[in-house]
């Protein structure tokens, strides 16, 4: 889960765009970015690993001047945590900058064509193939939203994006599928963002976009349409509620959001671990134990210990249930704050 922020009216990007990131750093706190369209159409972009203050340390000294921008907090899922996988990315050429939420499944086939025709990558992300799908769609001077509707279909995966290009000074393209993205309208200005809460200090008149859409906005426009291109008309809602109350989703308290938000929260955990393979089935991959995961590895293994905090001890209880009834393994779950104190025994042939 990442934060995304868009901004582009007549005020300075910059400011505006790093207070929605602060509203949004609970998504991620990998790394964080701005990208600014500056007057002389320039994309200048700085980012840091680590949270969002390292990112604001360097703009305290460094100036990004420009009505136009686009920002993102990462939680990484491709690539390790760095300054050069953060958001946002951008083409071999520098004309286009984009930020994603979300994961993109068959990005290593679509990399591996992209190289094939010539593209270099810098990043480990899957985010930057979007980048060179769309410089691809817009070097006969095809428009951003056109060519961005054109690459939208040969992504598989999970996706909210915000997209600028050098050659269209004043406008940013959005689209969304299974990852929420919102239109925040303002006087003479308009927004993205991942999150009504990074919106707020702006505006109370929200649109939400809905999958398989793309809007594009101006300071005085919004335009939303299907990916094929037919207009969507869809009325504004006014958010009434305070900050604290926006960050609950409108619920009452964390608790029932976090409830009702399950199902969410499972579909997003399983998104690019759960995929179709060619037998017309399904095939779990889970890259972040595959670098270990060996046969002869996982044969070893006698004891597993859990780690968890708050509600997800609750859920390490249910998988020692699960684990140990099928797996035949033994499991301890550990509340991890009373762990960093303990004395274990944790042997070669445990897993933590």
């Amino acid at each position: 889960m990442c934060g995304i922020v868009g901004y582009v009216g007549p005020q300075g990007a910059t400011p505006i765009l790093m207070e929605g990131l602060a509203r949004l750093e609970y998504r991620g706190y990998d790394s964080a970015g701005v990208a600014v369209l500056d007057a002389d159409r320039v994309i200048r972009i700085e980012k840091r690993a680590g949270k969002l203050s390292n990112l604001a340390t360097v703009l305290a000294d460094v100036t990004l001047p420009g009505v136009q921008g686009i920002a993102h907090t990462r939680w990484a899922t491709h690539g390790k945590p760095n300054d050069i996988n953060a958001h946002p990315h951008q083409d071999c050429t520098g004309d286009i900058a984009l930020v994603h939420n979300g994961i993109i499944e068959n990005y290593v086939e679509l990399r591996e064509a992209l190289r094939a025709q010539g593209h270099t990558f810098i990043s480990e992300t899957d985010t930057e193939i979007l980048a060179h799908l769309i410089e691809q769609e817009t070097a006969d001077g095809t428009a951003l939203a056109v060519a961005t509707a054109r690459v939208l279909p040969r992504l598989r995966g999970a996706y909210a994006l915000v997209i600028m290009s050098r050659r269209e000074p004043g406008v940013l393209v959005g689209a969304r599928s299974n990852i929420p993205l919102i239109v925040g309208l303002g006087e003479h200005e308009n927004f993205f963002a991942s999150d009504i809460t990074a919106l707020l200090r702006h505006t109370r008149r929200m649109v939400t976009l809905h999958d398989g859409e793309l809007a594009v906005i101006t300071p005085e426009a919004v335009r939303i349409t299907t990916v094929a291109g037919q207009t969507v008309q869809r009325e504004a809602i006014t958010v009434d509620w305070d900050a604290e109350m926006a960050e609950k989703g409108g619920y009452p308290h964390f608790l029932l959001k976090e409830m009702l938000e399950q199902p969410d929260a499972v579909q997003r955990a399983l998104l690019g671990r759960i995929v179709p393979n060619d037998a017309g089935g399904l095939t779990t991959r889970l890259p972040e134990v595959a670098a270990w995961a060996t046969p002869e590895t996982l044969a070893g293994i006698q004891r597993i210990v859990l780690l968890a905090c708050g509600t997800s001890y609750y859920a390490s209880l249910i998988a020692r249930a699960m684990l140990e009834r099928w797996a035949r393994i033994p499991v301890d779950p550990w509340i991890a704050s009373e762990f960093r104190y303990a004395d274990p025994v944790i042997g070669p042939d445990c897993l933590v």
